[in-house]
Protein backbone atom coordinates (compact mmCIF):
# COMPACT_ATOMS: atom_id res chain seq x y z
CA UNK A 1 0.00 0.00 0.00
CA UNK A 2 1.53 3.09 -1.01
CA UNK A 3 1.54 6.14 1.58
CA UNK A 4 -0.41 8.85 0.96
CA UNK A 5 0.83 11.48 3.01
CA UNK A 6 4.82 10.32 4.34
CA UNK A 7 7.01 11.43 2.26
CA UNK A 8 10.91 10.05 3.35
CA UNK A 9 11.07 12.26 5.67
CA UNK A 10 7.52 13.16 7.22
CA UNK A 11 4.85 14.82 5.98
CA UNK A 12 5.84 18.43 4.50
CA UNK A 13 4.69 20.96 2.16
CA UNK A 14 3.82 24.92 1.87
CA UNK A 15 2.34 25.95 4.42
CA UNK A 16 -1.75 26.78 3.97
CA UNK A 17 -1.83 24.01 1.14
CA UNK A 18 -2.90 20.52 1.75
CA UNK A 19 -1.91 18.87 4.08
CA UNK A 20 -0.04 21.59 6.13
CA UNK A 21 -3.22 23.03 7.29
CA UNK A 22 -4.44 23.50 10.88
CA UNK A 23 -7.30 21.13 10.53
CA UNK A 24 -5.41 18.29 8.80
CA UNK A 25 -2.48 18.48 11.70
CA UNK A 26 -5.45 18.40 14.38
CA UNK A 27 -6.49 15.35 12.97
CA UNK A 28 -2.85 14.14 12.18
CA UNK A 29 -2.17 14.80 16.20
CA UNK A 30 -5.69 12.60 16.78
CA UNK A 31 -4.38 10.24 14.75
CA UNK A 32 -0.74 9.74 15.89
CA UNK A 33 -2.01 9.73 19.75
CA UNK A 34 -4.49 6.52 18.97
CA UNK A 35 -1.65 4.78 16.49
CA UNK A 36 1.82 5.96 17.63
CA UNK A 37 1.31 6.52 21.47
CA UNK A 38 -1.30 3.86 22.01
CA UNK A 39 -3.69 6.35 24.00
CA UNK A 40 -6.27 3.29 24.13
CA UNK A 41 -3.71 0.58 25.94
CA UNK A 42 -2.96 3.45 28.39
CA UNK A 43 -6.26 4.26 29.42
CA UNK A 44 -7.14 0.32 29.90
CA UNK A 45 -4.19 0.58 32.46
CA UNK A 46 -5.65 4.02 33.65
CA UNK A 47 -3.24 6.58 32.83
CA UNK A 48 -2.04 8.50 29.83
CA UNK A 49 0.87 8.53 27.41
CA UNK A 50 2.88 11.60 26.99
CA UNK A 51 4.57 12.80 23.75
CA UNK A 52 7.38 16.07 23.23
CA UNK A 53 6.57 18.13 20.26
CA UNK A 54 9.42 20.59 19.49
CA UNK A 55 10.13 22.84 16.36
CA UNK A 56 12.65 24.88 14.19
CA UNK A 57 12.02 28.49 13.97
CA UNK A 58 9.62 29.21 11.31
CA UNK A 59 6.40 31.54 11.84
CA UNK A 60 3.80 28.56 11.43
CA UNK A 61 5.34 26.71 13.99
CA UNK A 62 3.29 28.38 16.54
CA UNK A 63 -0.04 27.25 14.67
CA UNK A 64 1.13 23.95 14.01
CA UNK A 65 1.89 23.29 16.92
CA UNK A 66 -1.48 24.25 18.64
CA UNK A 67 -3.47 22.21 16.13
CA UNK A 68 -1.07 19.13 17.22
CA UNK A 69 -1.39 19.93 20.95
CA UNK A 70 -5.04 20.09 20.69
CA UNK A 71 -5.17 16.57 18.26
CA UNK A 72 -3.17 14.71 21.03
CA UNK A 73 -5.26 16.23 24.03
CA UNK A 74 -8.29 15.03 21.84
CA UNK A 75 -6.80 11.63 21.93
CA UNK A 76 -6.13 11.65 25.63
CA UNK A 77 -2.38 11.72 25.40
CA UNK A 78 -0.54 14.66 27.55
CA UNK A 79 1.97 17.11 25.85
CA UNK A 80 5.17 18.08 26.22
CA UNK A 81 6.43 21.37 24.79
CA UNK A 82 10.24 21.31 24.33
CA UNK A 83 10.00 25.14 21.69
CA UNK A 84 12.74 25.58 19.27
CA UNK A 85 14.91 22.52 19.76
CA UNK A 86 17.08 20.36 16.83
CA UNK A 87 15.46 17.20 15.77
CA UNK A 88 18.11 15.15 16.87
CA UNK A 89 17.45 16.83 20.03
CA UNK A 90 13.61 15.79 20.49
CA UNK A 91 15.34 12.41 19.46
CA UNK A 92 16.99 11.96 22.39
CA UNK A 93 14.55 13.80 24.65
CA UNK A 94 11.96 11.48 23.61
CA UNK A 95 14.09 8.30 24.57
CA UNK A 96 15.88 10.37 27.98
CA UNK A 97 12.64 11.13 29.07
CA UNK A 98 10.57 6.88 28.56
CA UNK A 99 8.50 9.33 26.65
CA UNK A 100 5.62 7.65 24.40
CA UNK A 101 6.71 9.48 21.03
CA UNK A 102 8.21 12.66 19.92
CA UNK A 103 7.16 15.18 17.00
CA UNK A 104 9.12 17.65 15.22
CA UNK A 105 7.41 20.33 13.43
CA UNK A 106 9.95 21.91 10.56
CA UNK A 107 10.78 21.01 7.29
CA UNK A 108 14.40 20.94 7.62
CA UNK A 109 16.51 23.14 4.72
CA UNK A 110 13.00 23.89 3.46
CA UNK A 111 12.33 27.61 2.71
CA UNK A 112 10.28 29.83 6.01
CA UNK A 113 6.73 29.27 4.01
CA UNK A 114 6.84 25.55 4.02
CA UNK A 115 6.77 23.39 6.98
CA UNK A 116 6.44 19.57 7.83
CA UNK A 117 5.85 17.42 10.78
CA UNK A 118 7.96 14.12 11.71
CA UNK A 119 7.59 11.53 14.23
CA UNK A 120 9.86 9.34 16.57
CA UNK A 121 9.03 6.60 18.31
CA UNK A 122 9.71 5.47 21.92
CA UNK A 123 13.36 4.94 21.25
CA UNK A 124 14.26 8.28 19.50
CA UNK A 125 14.13 6.42 15.78
CA UNK A 126 11.85 7.52 12.78
CA UNK A 127 8.63 5.54 11.92
CA UNK A 128 9.24 2.51 9.57
CA UNK A 129 6.40 2.73 7.08
CA UNK A 130 3.84 0.10 8.50
CA UNK A 131 3.50 2.80 11.13
CA UNK A 132 3.40 5.73 8.89
CA UNK A 133 0.45 3.52 7.10
CA UNK A 134 -1.20 2.53 10.28
CA UNK A 135 -1.58 6.65 11.14
CA UNK A 136 -2.81 7.31 7.39
CA UNK A 137 -5.37 4.61 7.83
CA UNK A 138 -6.69 6.26 10.96
CA UNK A 139 -6.43 9.46 9.46
CA UNK A 140 -9.44 8.21 6.88
CA UNK A 141 -11.37 7.17 10.37
CA UNK A 142 -13.92 9.62 11.93
CA UNK A 143 -12.05 11.99 14.81
CA UNK A 144 -13.58 12.09 17.81
CA UNK A 145 -12.50 13.19 21.45
CA UNK A 146 -11.87 11.29 25.05
CA UNK A 147 -14.03 12.12 27.84
CA UNK A 148 -13.02 15.09 29.76
CA UNK A 149 -11.30 13.31 32.17
CA UNK A 150 -9.61 11.50 30.36
CA UNK A 151 -7.91 14.66 27.88
CA UNK A 152 -4.47 15.40 27.83
CA UNK A 153 -2.95 18.17 29.33
CA UNK A 154 0.16 20.31 28.30
CA UNK A 155 3.17 21.43 29.81
CA UNK A 156 6.57 23.14 28.88
CA UNK A 157 9.74 21.28 29.32
CA UNK A 158 11.74 24.41 30.69
CA UNK A 159 15.16 22.72 30.53
CA UNK A 160 14.95 20.79 27.28
CA UNK A 161 17.97 22.91 25.93
CA UNK A 162 20.23 22.23 28.83
CA UNK A 163 19.36 18.36 28.75
CA UNK A 164 20.34 18.43 25.02
CA UNK A 165 23.72 20.44 25.12
CA UNK A 166 25.03 18.29 27.92
CA UNK A 167 24.03 14.82 25.78
CA UNK A 168 26.13 16.24 22.76
CA UNK A 169 28.68 16.89 24.90
CA UNK A 170 28.73 13.95 26.16
CA UNK A 171 29.40 12.36 22.93
CA UNK A 172 33.25 14.12 22.66
CA UNK A 173 36.01 12.14 24.13
CA UNK A 174 36.46 13.36 28.02
CA UNK A 175 40.53 13.29 27.46
CA UNK A 176 40.33 16.06 24.27
CA UNK A 177 38.56 19.69 24.68
CA UNK A 178 38.76 22.16 21.95
CA UNK A 179 40.74 24.86 23.40
CA UNK A 180 42.97 26.42 20.59
CA UNK A 181 40.46 26.05 18.06
CA UNK A 182 38.31 29.20 16.68
CA UNK A 183 35.00 27.70 14.76
CA UNK A 184 32.67 29.28 12.60
CA UNK A 185 29.26 27.77 13.68
CA UNK A 186 26.30 28.81 11.13
CA UNK A 187 22.81 28.06 12.43
CA UNK A 188 20.94 28.63 9.38
CA UNK A 189 18.77 30.93 11.69
CA UNK A 190 17.18 27.00 12.62
CA UNK A 191 16.39 25.46 15.72
CA UNK A 192 19.95 25.23 16.69
CA UNK A 193 20.55 28.68 17.13
CA UNK A 194 20.55 28.63 20.70
CA UNK A 195 22.14 25.19 21.34
CA UNK A 196 25.11 24.45 18.69
CA UNK A 197 27.07 27.64 20.18
CA UNK A 198 26.95 26.97 23.40
CA UNK A 199 28.08 23.34 23.31
CA UNK A 200 31.19 24.19 21.26
CA UNK A 201 32.10 27.18 23.80
CA UNK A 202 31.69 24.73 26.79
CA UNK A 203 33.96 22.45 25.08
CA UNK A 204 36.18 25.16 25.04
CA UNK A 205 36.40 26.55 21.64
CA UNK A 206 36.61 30.48 20.83
CA UNK A 207 33.21 30.48 19.24
CA UNK A 208 32.37 33.38 16.22
CA UNK A 209 28.28 32.56 15.27
CA UNK A 210 26.11 33.25 11.92
CA UNK A 211 22.62 32.39 11.11
CA UNK A 212 21.79 32.47 14.80
CA UNK A 213 18.70 35.67 14.43
CA UNK A 214 15.88 33.80 13.85
CA UNK A 215 13.00 36.04 12.68
CA UNK A 216 10.36 33.35 11.96
CA UNK A 217 11.45 33.90 8.12
CA UNK A 218 14.89 34.21 7.84
CA UNK A 219 15.22 30.38 8.44
CA UNK A 220 17.92 28.58 5.62
CA UNK A 221 18.15 31.92 3.74
CA UNK A 222 21.59 32.46 2.56
CA UNK A 223 23.32 30.28 5.51
CA UNK A 224 23.33 27.00 6.59
CA UNK A 225 23.95 23.52 5.18
CA UNK A 226 22.55 24.26 1.91
CA UNK A 227 24.23 27.70 1.52
CA UNK A 228 27.68 27.09 2.20
CA UNK A 229 29.13 30.13 0.85
CA UNK A 230 28.31 32.24 4.00
CA UNK A 231 30.54 29.55 5.91
CA UNK A 232 33.11 29.66 3.27
CA UNK A 233 33.41 33.52 3.45
CA UNK A 234 32.77 33.78 7.50
CA UNK A 235 35.85 31.46 7.97
CA UNK A 236 38.30 33.29 6.21
CA UNK A 237 36.83 36.47 7.31
CA UNK A 238 37.47 35.61 10.68
CA UNK A 239 40.64 33.36 9.96
CA UNK A 240 38.94 30.10 11.28
CA UNK A 241 40.35 26.83 11.90
CA UNK A 242 37.58 25.33 10.77
CA UNK A 243 33.43 25.98 9.78
CA UNK A 244 30.59 24.04 10.85
CA UNK A 245 27.25 24.68 8.84
CA UNK A 246 23.87 23.14 10.22
CA UNK A 247 20.45 23.36 8.07
CA UNK A 248 16.80 24.22 9.79
CA UNK A 249 16.58 21.64 12.12
CA UNK A 250 19.97 21.01 12.71
CA UNK A 251 20.43 17.37 11.27
CA UNK A 252 22.39 18.08 8.49
CA UNK A 253 25.89 19.23 8.68
CA UNK A 254 28.86 20.98 6.28
CA UNK A 255 32.37 21.48 7.22
CA UNK A 256 34.78 24.00 6.06
CA UNK A 257 38.26 24.02 6.66
CA UNK A 258 40.69 27.08 7.07
CA UNK A 259 41.19 27.68 2.97
CA UNK A 260 37.65 27.40 2.45
CA UNK A 261 37.72 23.90 1.39
CA UNK A 262 33.76 22.47 1.81
CA UNK A 263 33.64 19.01 2.90
CA UNK A 264 30.43 17.00 2.30
CA UNK A 265 28.51 14.04 4.14
CA UNK A 266 30.89 11.58 1.66
CA UNK A 267 33.83 13.16 2.63
CA UNK A 268 33.00 13.18 5.98
CA UNK A 269 31.71 9.76 6.10
CA UNK A 270 35.54 8.31 5.29
CA UNK A 271 36.96 10.55 7.70
CA UNK A 272 34.70 9.25 10.53
CA UNK A 273 36.10 5.88 9.23
CA UNK A 274 39.58 5.74 9.01
CA UNK A 275 39.05 7.49 12.48
CA UNK A 276 37.25 4.28 13.65
CA UNK A 277 39.57 1.98 12.29
CA UNK A 278 42.50 4.25 13.86
CA UNK A 279 40.63 3.87 17.23
CA UNK A 280 38.76 0.13 17.30
CA UNK A 281 41.20 -1.29 15.23
CA UNK A 282 38.75 -2.51 12.45
CA UNK A 283 35.33 -1.39 11.09
CA UNK A 284 33.55 -4.06 9.15
CA UNK A 285 30.88 -1.84 7.07
CA UNK A 286 29.66 1.59 6.44
CA UNK A 287 26.15 2.85 4.49
CA UNK A 288 25.60 5.48 1.91
CA UNK A 289 23.23 6.18 -0.48
CA UNK A 290 22.57 5.34 -4.26
CA UNK A 291 24.35 9.23 -4.77
CA UNK A 292 27.37 8.48 -2.25
CA UNK A 293 30.66 9.18 -4.40
CA UNK A 294 32.01 6.30 -6.33
CA UNK A 295 35.33 7.88 -5.12
CA UNK A 296 34.63 7.32 -1.57
CA UNK A 297 33.09 3.24 -2.33
CA UNK A 298 36.34 2.91 -3.81
CA UNK A 299 38.31 4.36 -0.77
CA UNK A 300 36.69 2.52 1.60
CA UNK A 301 36.66 -0.99 -0.01
CA UNK A 302 40.23 -0.38 -0.27
CA UNK A 303 40.74 0.18 3.53
CA UNK A 304 39.30 -3.38 3.72
CA UNK A 305 35.28 -2.12 4.66
CA UNK A 306 32.38 -3.02 3.30
CA UNK A 307 30.34 -0.61 1.74
CA UNK A 308 26.36 -0.94 1.09
CA UNK A 309 24.23 1.67 -1.27
CA UNK A 310 20.82 2.40 0.69
CA UNK A 311 18.02 4.56 -1.15
CA UNK A 312 17.89 8.12 -0.17
CA UNK A 313 17.34 9.13 3.07
CA UNK A 314 18.93 8.72 6.31
CA UNK A 315 16.21 6.84 7.15
CA UNK A 316 16.75 4.19 4.65
CA UNK A 317 20.53 4.53 5.52
CA UNK A 318 19.35 4.01 9.62
CA UNK A 319 17.47 0.21 8.00
CA UNK A 320 20.35 -0.85 6.65
CA UNK A 321 22.97 -0.07 9.37
CA UNK A 322 20.19 -1.79 11.33
CA UNK A 323 20.23 -4.81 9.12
CA UNK A 324 24.06 -5.42 9.07
CA UNK A 325 24.95 -4.47 12.74
CA UNK A 326 27.01 -1.36 11.24
CA UNK A 327 27.72 1.80 13.44
CA UNK A 328 28.45 4.39 10.31
CA UNK A 329 26.51 5.79 7.27
CA UNK A 330 25.92 8.81 5.78
CA UNK A 331 24.01 10.89 2.55
CA UNK A 332 26.29 13.66 0.39
CA UNK A 333 23.92 16.34 1.62
CA UNK A 334 25.07 16.07 5.63
CA UNK A 335 22.99 13.61 7.07
CA UNK A 336 25.58 11.24 9.18
CA UNK A 337 24.45 8.75 11.50
CA UNK A 338 27.04 7.20 14.50
CA UNK A 339 24.79 4.87 16.21
CA UNK A 340 27.21 4.16 19.05
CA UNK A 341 26.52 8.41 19.72
CA UNK A 342 23.06 8.64 18.37
CA UNK A 343 19.74 7.11 16.81
CA UNK A 344 19.23 9.41 14.49
CA UNK A 345 21.56 11.79 12.16
CA UNK A 346 22.69 14.52 14.81
CA UNK A 347 24.63 17.69 13.12
CA UNK A 348 26.02 19.08 16.09
CA UNK A 349 26.90 15.60 17.28
CA UNK A 350 28.64 14.73 13.80
CA UNK A 351 30.35 17.99 13.68
CA UNK A 352 31.87 16.93 17.08
CA UNK A 353 32.95 13.34 15.91
CA UNK A 354 35.26 14.94 13.12
CA UNK A 355 36.21 17.59 15.27
CA UNK A 356 37.50 14.24 17.51
CA UNK A 357 39.01 13.17 14.29
CA UNK A 358 41.33 15.67 13.81
CA UNK A 359 42.10 15.98 17.71
CA UNK A 360 43.53 12.57 17.16
CA UNK A 361 44.52 12.37 13.76
CA UNK A 362 46.78 15.12 14.81
CA UNK A 363 47.06 16.58 11.00
CA UNK A 364 44.57 19.13 8.87
CA UNK A 365 41.06 17.56 7.51
CA UNK A 366 42.32 17.66 3.87
CA UNK A 367 45.09 15.16 5.05
CA UNK A 368 42.90 12.62 6.94
CA UNK A 369 41.30 12.39 3.29
CA UNK A 370 44.67 10.28 2.49
CA UNK A 371 44.33 11.33 -1.24
CA UNK A 372 40.54 10.48 -2.43
CA UNK A 373 39.43 12.38 -4.91
CA UNK A 374 35.84 13.15 -5.60
CA UNK A 375 34.73 12.26 -8.65
CA UNK A 376 32.42 15.38 -10.79
CA UNK A 377 28.62 14.76 -10.02
CA UNK A 378 26.22 17.09 -11.41
CA UNK A 379 22.60 17.03 -10.13
CA UNK A 380 19.52 19.00 -12.02
CA UNK A 381 16.40 19.33 -10.10
CA UNK A 382 13.59 18.86 -13.02
CA UNK A 383 9.76 20.04 -12.03
CA UNK A 384 7.64 17.23 -13.36
CA UNK A 385 3.84 17.51 -13.47
CA UNK A 386 2.42 15.14 -10.00
CA UNK A 387 1.13 12.54 -12.14
CA UNK A 388 3.58 11.99 -14.59
CA UNK A 389 4.46 8.65 -15.04
CA UNK A 390 8.36 9.10 -15.53
CA UNK A 391 9.29 5.32 -14.91
CA UNK A 392 7.47 4.46 -18.31
CA UNK A 393 8.93 7.02 -20.51
CA UNK A 394 10.60 5.13 -23.13
CA UNK A 395 12.35 8.57 -23.94
CA UNK A 396 13.90 8.89 -20.73
CA UNK A 397 14.99 5.14 -21.13
CA UNK A 398 16.83 5.57 -24.21
CA UNK A 399 18.24 9.01 -22.86
CA UNK A 400 19.66 6.83 -19.35
CA UNK A 401 20.77 4.26 -21.98
CA UNK A 402 22.66 6.25 -23.82
CA UNK A 403 24.90 8.25 -21.10
CA UNK A 404 25.26 4.88 -19.72
CA UNK A 405 26.86 3.58 -23.04
CA UNK A 406 28.83 6.51 -22.87
CA UNK A 407 30.09 6.70 -19.37
CA UNK A 408 30.86 2.87 -19.69
CA UNK A 409 32.57 1.78 -16.35
CA UNK A 410 33.64 5.63 -15.33
CA UNK A 411 30.53 7.16 -14.47
CA UNK A 412 27.00 6.64 -12.90
CA UNK A 413 23.52 7.90 -13.78
CA UNK A 414 20.82 8.20 -11.30
CA UNK A 415 17.29 9.72 -11.92
CA UNK A 416 15.02 9.62 -8.66
CA UNK A 417 11.99 11.36 -7.69
CA UNK A 418 11.88 13.94 -4.51
CA UNK A 419 10.33 12.23 -1.50
CA UNK A 420 8.92 16.35 -0.50
CA UNK A 421 8.63 17.93 -3.66
CA UNK A 422 7.52 17.04 -7.41
CA UNK A 423 10.60 17.26 -9.55
CA UNK A 424 13.07 13.63 -10.36
CA UNK A 425 16.71 14.79 -9.86
CA UNK A 426 18.69 13.83 -12.10
CA UNK A 427 22.61 12.95 -11.38
CA UNK A 428 25.25 12.50 -13.31
CA UNK A 429 28.99 11.07 -12.28
CA UNK A 430 31.71 10.94 -14.68
CA UNK A 431 35.37 11.01 -14.78
CA UNK A 432 35.52 14.82 -16.01
CA UNK A 433 33.26 17.48 -14.92
CA UNK A 434 32.32 18.43 -18.43
CA UNK A 435 30.99 14.62 -19.22
CA UNK A 436 28.82 15.01 -16.08
CA UNK A 437 27.62 17.84 -17.00
CA UNK A 438 26.96 17.62 -20.58
CA UNK A 439 25.35 14.53 -20.33
CA UNK A 440 23.02 15.32 -17.14
CA UNK A 441 22.04 18.09 -19.36
CA UNK A 442 21.10 16.04 -22.18
CA UNK A 443 19.35 13.58 -19.70
CA UNK A 444 17.29 16.50 -17.86
CA UNK A 445 15.90 18.01 -21.26
CA UNK A 446 14.49 14.86 -22.50
CA UNK A 447 13.31 14.48 -18.80
CA UNK A 448 11.59 17.91 -19.06
CA UNK A 449 9.72 16.98 -22.63
CA UNK A 450 8.51 14.51 -21.13
CA UNK A 451 7.08 15.06 -17.45
CA UNK A 452 5.74 18.58 -18.02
Amino acid sequence: MARRYFGTDGIRGKVGEAPITPDFVLRLGYAAGKVLAGADRWAQRGSRPTVLIGKDTRVSGYMLEAALESGFSAAGVDVMLAGPMPTPGVAYLTRALRLAAGVVISASHNPYYDNGIKFFSADGNKLPDEVELKIEAQLEEPMSCAPSELLGKARRLDDARGRYIEFCKSTFPASFDLHGLKLVVDCAHGAAYDVAPQVFHELGAEVVTIGVSPNGFNINDGVGATAPDALVRAVKEHRADIGIALDGDADRLQVVDASGRLYNGDELLYVLVKDRIATDGHVDGAVGTLMTNMAVEVALKQAGVQFVRAAVGDRYVLEKLRENNWMLGAEGSGHILSLDRHSTGDGIVSALLVLAAIKRGGKPLADLLDGVTLFPQKLINVRMSPDADWKSSDAIKQAIAGAERALESHGRVLIRASGTEPVLRVMVEAASEADALAHAESIARVVKDATT
